[in-house]
């Protein structure tokens, strides 16, 4: 049967609309996925044995899959498609990929160079760009004037000069199969960073065209990536979450008998320390790596999520080696791996703080708060929260089983024997509340629950922020921040081969901490087998100082979990309409000496002055 831009045919082009979506399977197993305010397509005609070069064109953010048969209808498809879209935004941009052949290292892109000199350079320059060297492959491209944009050997099914008179513009785009072996096997990882390289170039090129020559509002290049969440996605992302959240992962590491480990620690004149005893680990290690492996995050044709789905399946592997491996050196070197390591930088600033400030040992004379009084300071912050958020739930739990403050899912849990000053409580409040449970909240809003219990490696932007918000709440202490350079300095020891007596009497001898703060720095260092979580929070202190410097924003990283390295995708993904802004505030924000402060740290305030007298 043949098709043509009848009645029949207007009822299945869309009737485009502001902020619409199609997404609709066409016969012969064609397939659209088409945004109404995105004016580009990508085109892919099926070929057997050839999914690969698919899922490139599946990357844009709106595509055609060419049916099997009946091309004429396909050509009276992409005709009455072209003329919307054309009339909507001033004209259209279709770019045709399909694959060259099997020796080639080559993109030939074929089209108007003379019409669009800008976008075919910028397309060219970029696709150049990507990464084959290291695999021995050079690839290049070349822009190719010519009126015949595609393969020879395909059968003709539209004409170019159709979709010129309808006020289009095509391109074909000959991909080199550099991903396959001789015997036409994909290697999988090249072709990862092949085709999110790949998507970045067209995204580039694209814009340009759209930026000058439509009427598009399109705010940047990354707007043209997919703006809808496949089905398949959002289960691979709660799956994740569920393997997360069977476990608890610092509970696991440390030890149960700390209080024996201290007073035996003492006893000995700071000689001897026992064994460190763990709770039973309720999960199989094993079993649930086998299902993180069984999620098919490699199928994700979205690059950003795709990048960001595999590096937190490889954070939650490497947690699982290190519950497995308790006790034993083999734990210290996964936490190295884990954690990155140190940079000198960041030892040289924990030095200085040490120098700089002296440990405060003076009897307290403020008031001390216990947990009911603290519970109900916490409160308040809640009802701060639901004042912007009414349907913020989280509260405040204070339980005998507990033995350190912390932040669960939003949810504040108190010891039940807990007291600090009330210096102490203003500058908690901020960390704990008013960074993680706000962190956690606003990413449970987000479409992406990974954005609630953390991307990987989020935790030190987290914890940088949490001590930063004691600043700005004026209740940053000297005590506090000669903590977090001791454990790095303890993180410094454990990587230069100290023991626990060394690493205890280098805090308490060289750097003059009590005997109890000592032990606890060190103790937590030694946690699993040797652990390097606590040299985060200095080390994220750094790296969000350096970027407040360099011009960054603290309120955009108030939108959920991740890390600074996170920003160009989260920025990409925001820009495509896939996450929304925060939607709850910290108080500080709202302080009249907020700018001030946030100026001395544009300023490059060294850390050591953030503390208050």
């Amino acid at each position: 049967m043949k098709y043509s831009a009848t009645a029949e045919n207007e009822q299945l082009v869309p009737t485009l609309k502001d902020g619409g979506t199609t997404i609709k399977d066409l016969p012969h197993n064609g397939y659209l996925f088409l945004e109404h305010d995105v004016p580009f397509l990508m085109i892919y005609r099926q070929v057997s044995n050839d999914t690969v070069t698919q899922r490139l064109a599946r990357t844009g953010a709106s595509y055609l899959i060419i049916g099997d048969g009946d091309f004429h209808y396909f050509k009276n498809y992409v005709n009455e498609l072209t003329e919307k879209m054309s009339a909507r935004f001033g004209t259209f941009i279709i770019i045709e990929v399909y694959t060259g052949h099997a020796e080639s290292t080559e993109f030939v892109i074929k089209g108007p160079s003379h019409k669009l000199p800008v976008s075919l350079d910028v397309l060219k320059a970029e696709l150049e760009k990507i990464k084959s060297k290291k695999y021995k492959i050079k690839l290049s491209a070349r822009v190719e004037q010519t009126k015949d944009r595609r393969p020879e050997s395909d059968e003709k099914f539209f004409s170019i000069e159709d979709i010129k008179n309808r006020g289009g513009t095509f391109i074909g785009l000959e991909v080199p199969p550099v991903y396959f072996n001789e015997a036409e096997k994909l290697y999988p990882l090249y072709f990862k960073k092949f085709r999110n390289h790949f998507a970045k170039a067209i995204q580039k090129s694209v814009y340009e065209f759209i930026r000058i020559q439509t009427s598009s509002k399109l705010a940047s290049y990354s707007a043209l990536g997919k703006r809808k969440i496949h089905k398949e996605v959002f289960k691979i992302d709660k799956k994740l979450t569920e393997i997360e959240n069977s476990y608890q992962f610092l509970l696991l590491v440390a030890p149960v008998n700390i209080q024996s480990l201290r007073d035996g620690f003492f006893k000995s004149h700071f000689k001897d320390i026992e064994s460190y005893h763990y709770r039973l680990l309720p999960i199989d290690p094993d079993i649930l790596k086998r299902k993180l492996y069984n999620l098919r995050i490699e199928e994700i044709d979205d690059p950003a999520l795709s990048y960001l789905f595999d590096e937190k399946r490889e954070e939650i592997d490497q947690q699982l080696t290190m519950l497995k491996e308790r006790g034993s050196k083999n734990f210290f070197y996964s936490s190295v791996r884990l954690y990155k390591g140190l940079e000198k930088n960041i030892v040289t600033e924990a030095e200085m703080i040490l120098q700089n400030i002296p440990e405060n040992t003076d009897d307290v004379t403020e008031k001390m708060l216990n947990a009911e009084e603290f519970a109900k300071l916490a409160e308040e912050e809640f009802d701060f929260f639901r004042e912007q958020a009414p349907d913020f739930t989280c509260k405040v739990h204070i339980r005998k089983d507990v033995n350190i403050i912390m932040v669960s899912k939003g949810e504040l849990y108190l010891p039940a024997d807990y007291t600090l000053t009330e210096r102490d409580a203003r500058a908690l409040i901020q960390h704990e509340i008013g960074t993680h449970a706000l962190t956690y909240y606003n990413g449970s809003q987000q479409p992406l629950s990974q954005l609630a219990v953390g991307l990987a490696d989020y935790d030190a932007l987290q914890e940088g922020m949490a001590v930063l918000s004691e600043y700005l709440i004026g209740g940053l202490s000297g005590n506090r921040l000669r903590i977090l350079a001791g454990r790095v300095i303890a993180g410094q020891a454990l990587l230069d081969g100290a023991d626990f007596a060394t690493m205890f009497n280098l805090l308490h001898t060289t750097y003059g901490f009590s005997k109890e703060p000592a032990f606890n720095i060190t103790s937590r260092m030694f946690q699993g087998g040797g652990f390097l979580k606590d040299v985060i929070y200095l080390k994220g202190l750094v790296h969000l100082k350096e970027y407040i410097m360099n011009g960054g924003d603290l309120e955009f990283l108030l939108s959920g979990k991740f890390a600074l390295k996170h920003l160009p995708t989260i920025k990409d993904l925001t820009d495509r309409g896939l996450l929304q802004p925060l939607k709850i505030k910290p108080r500080y924000l709202n302080n009249s000496d907020y700018k001030e402060k946030i100026n001395n740290i544009k300023k490059g305030i060294s850390l050591s002055k953030l503390i208050e007298p």
